[in-house]
């Protein structure tokens, strides 16, 4: 199993931006075309490749450090397989800007049709939603294809030109000479900015674009066990892109409130439950309802002290893109009453006259008895 960490260098706690200049560095030692098609450059490039546009997405990178590429190719990865040099070179391309001929020196890439942008959507989640995953349907602002020019952006009668100043590419290049090479920079070209055509009619709804503003609503299954920052990809539901070019994708990022009965780790989420001191003494079954409000009984063993953790197996949250499901765990309190009555107030002190002070060991502190524990 490759060890994605290893392979870029880089420590398990790198930040995202570490993980980049460490893979531009990588992926620039290592292109295809920097070492003349060799098929070890190849396959390093993709090995690298791959390993970071894992670590890059914090949903793949959590099921990468909790279950290892195992969990990136079963319930966790969604079918995740390894890049081939195609989808590496398209990485590249989509998180730097270039091509790989752009680079070194090649033929690049035309203009006129461009793939939409990404548009990013939060959705505010509840704990119960989490516990059981749900179906949200979302309404989202997105550019559309404009239905009075469908798409050119030219008023009818009239069609886009290409550009005199391109030639229609939708870019302008330099090359410049370096230690690797001769390197062609490429920037979107300033008079149709990079669309290769000119509009000299524009679409009087669209002003020329081709596109408008309209509201989608799209629908999504959000499994259980998010978190908050967490996000799943819809693939070509976003904006339209200009000159016919191709729908971006939906961002559906995680905001889970926060749940003042419950705590979270995980999987895992901890309540207290507050009891009272003969529950306690005596032993009694109480009862503590989990995040969806199904109730449970626990079993208080005679004798129990307060503070006392019950755990529940199974009976957390779900491990989101893997199996099974995290533990609830119960911690018992007891509940003081801030005012009692007067039968209440004579039954105590008898219990008090009764029972007199409690056991010494009892009042040493946490750290003597851990010295006495450990023999210091």
């Amino acid at each position: 199993m490759a060890e994605y960490y290893a392979t870029l260098g880089v420590d398990k706690t790198a930040t995202e931006d570490e993980l980049k200049k460490a893979y531009r560095r990588l992926a620039m030692q290592y292109h295809p075309d920097k070492n003349g098609g060799a098929k070890e450059a190849e396959e390093k490039f993709k090995d690298i490749t791959e390993a970071y546009d894992v670590l890059r997405d914090p949903q793949k990178r959590a099921t990468y450090d909790r279950y290892g590429e195992a969990g990136l190719r079963g319930g966790g990865g969604g079918g995740y397989q390894h890049v081939d040099l195609t989808e590496a070179l398209n990485i590249f391309m989509r998180d730097f800007g270039f091509g790989s001929s752009d680079m070194f020196g090649g033929r690049g890439g035309a203009g006129g049709a461009r793939q939409g942008g990404d548009t990013k959507v939060a959705v505010p989640l509840t704990l119960a939603e989490v516990a059981t995953g749900i179906d949200k349907s979302l309404t989202i602002k997105v550019l559309d294809t404009c239905d009075t020019c469908t798409g050119t952006g030219a008023e009818a009668g009239s069609t886009p030109q290409r550009c005199a100043t391109c030639g229609g590419t939708g870019e302008v290049r330099r090359a410049q000479r370096s230690f690797f090479g001769q390197f062609v920079s490429v920037a979107a070209c300033p008079t149709c900015q990079g669309d290769g055509t000119v509009v000299a009619s524009p679409c009087r709804k669209c002003k020329g674009d081709g596109r408008v503003r309209v509201d989608r609503t799209i629908n999504v299954r959000i499994p259980g066990g998010v978190a908050t920052g967490q996000y799943m990809t819809l693939r070509g539901v976003g904006n339209v892109g200009s000159r016919g070019g191709g729908k971006g994708d939906v961002l559906v990022v995680f905001e889970v409130e926060d749940n003042p009965r419950f705590e979270r780790d995980e999987e895992d989420i901890f309540t207290e439950v507050l009891v009272t001191f003969p529950q306690l003494a005596l032993g009694s079954d109480i009862t503590v309802a989990g995040v969806t409000g199904t109730e449970f009984r626990i079993k208080v063993p005679a004798g129990t002290q307060s503070g006392h953790l019950f755990h529940l197996r199974g009976k957390g949250l779900p491990r989101v893109n893997a199996s099974g499901t995290g533990d609830m765990h119960v911690r018992v309190q007891v509940w003081t009453p801030e005012h009692i009555g007067d039968d209440e107030r004579r039954l105590l002190k008898q219990l008090a006259e009764v029972q007199g002070s409690a056991p010494a060991e009892r009042n040493k502190s946490f750290w003597s008895r851990m010295k006495e524990a450990l023999g210091a």
